[in-house]
């Protein structure tokens, strides 16, 4: 088995129960060897497409976008702390207005998922430790190493629903076809009648 360090760990606060899905994530997360800065929404945007393959609903992306919109550059360095610690009041007017208890429903959800990860401090509470030149020290909020750690398989899953989605339109598209010439065909025999040499030519040909 795979070794699972400690330091990769973090629990959540309170009553919230952490879950082997959750470490799993932690620790993908933690030996991600991916080491190239990503756009964050170009990823997003993999996401949205690949939503359903993931179990997202529109407002838990709703939730992410509004988390993405708290990192301060567009790029997400996973070299760099990749952390927001925005309050629930925050979230919820960058979410569009989501109630308090749809946003802790998204949030769930895209930890459930492996998009996010807490980063609970003692107390519960979202902010971050600075030093004297303003530089983030520590934070306690969000993490989203594991939307850099997944980006190729968002990029993957977006890839292949665009393909399925391509091949339903040709389909359909084949299907309305037929549907129409069947129809149009019948229409020529109704016109024509059956004792018509000519349709009976063309049927015989059909056949």
């Amino acid at each position: 088995a795979k070794k699972m360090h400690v330091d990769s760990i973090t629990t959540p606060f309170g009553r919230r129960s952490l879950t082997y899905g959750q470490l799993k994530h932690q620790a993908d997360a933690a030996r991600s060897k991916h080491d190239c800065a990503l756009d964050k929404w170009k990823v997003f945007r993999n996401i949205s497409e690949a939503r359903s393959k993931l179990g997202l609903h529109d407002r838990a992306l709703a939730v992410l976008s509004a988390l993405l919109s708290f990192f301060p550059t567009v790029e997400l360095d996973p070299k760099k702390k990749l952390i927001v610690f925005p309050s629930n009041n925050q979230l919820s007017l960058r979410a569009h207005g989501v109630c308090a208890r749809t946003l802790r429903r998204s949030l769930a959800s895209l930890v459930d998922a492996g998009l996010i990860c807490r980063h609970d401090s003692p107390n519960g509470k979202r902010y971050a430790h600075r030093t004297k030149s303003g530089e983030i020290e520590c934070a306690y909020g969000f993490d989203l190493r594991p939307l850099v750690a997944r980006a190729s398989e968002f990029a993957e899953l977006a890839e292949k629903i665009g393909q399925e989605a391509q091949q339903l339109k040709r389909t359909k598209e084949a299907i309305s076809i037929c549907r129409r010439d069947l129809r149009k065909l019948i229409q020529l025999h109704h016109l024509e009648g059956e004792g018509n040499p000519k349709v009976q030519t063309i049927s015989t040909r059909l056949d």
